[in-house]
């Protein structure tokens, strides 16, 4: 795995706080559990209201998560006063999201000054059990804040 050198010292206190302010997160009971430079992982605890008919995790709920924990992954690398935005996303869905929770582990796969390509990969968890259910890869696209975050 390849060792990235963050551009900003405070760069985990940025995207924990960047994280906060998303109430998305917050309504698919999402949480940043870890935080590096260029890998993050976001668990989310599967709400009720993120089911599909047949009574497993929506496709949805993997993507949101994969797509944060990518996106968060290519944050760690940015000077302060930048965040991203995700330019396009892929996803492959590989197995039914059945378990207690998902977890998303993004990582930058080659960082660079205008884009970034990062994946995520998703895994049901249940106990000690894990399925990979899902694998994302796209670009992320630097932007400078234009505000400091309340």
């Amino acid at each position: 795995m390849t060792t990235f050198t963050p551009k900003d010292p405070a760069f985990e206190a940025r995207v924990r706080a960047s994280f906060a302010r998303q109430p998305m997160m917050e309504t698919l009971g999402a949480t940043l559990t870890s935080v590096a430079p260029g890998v993050v992982d976001v668990t989310s605890t599967i709400p009720p209201g993120t089911l599909q008919q047949q009574g497993q995790t929506h496709a949805g709920l993997a993507f949101s998560i994969g797509d944060t924990a990518a996106g968060y992954a290519a944050s760690t690398l940015l000077p302060p006063n930048n965040e991203v935005v995700t330019s396009e996303m892929k996803i492959h869905l590989l197995a039914p999201g059945r378990g207690d929770r998902l977890v998303a582990t993004g990582r930058v796969i080659r960082p660079g000054r205008r884009l970034t390509i990062v994946e995520a990969d998703v895994w049901a968890e249940t106990g000690t059990t894990r399925t990979l259910i899902a694998k994302l890869m796209g670009t992320m696209v630097p932007v400078p804040l234009t505000e400091t975050p309340t």
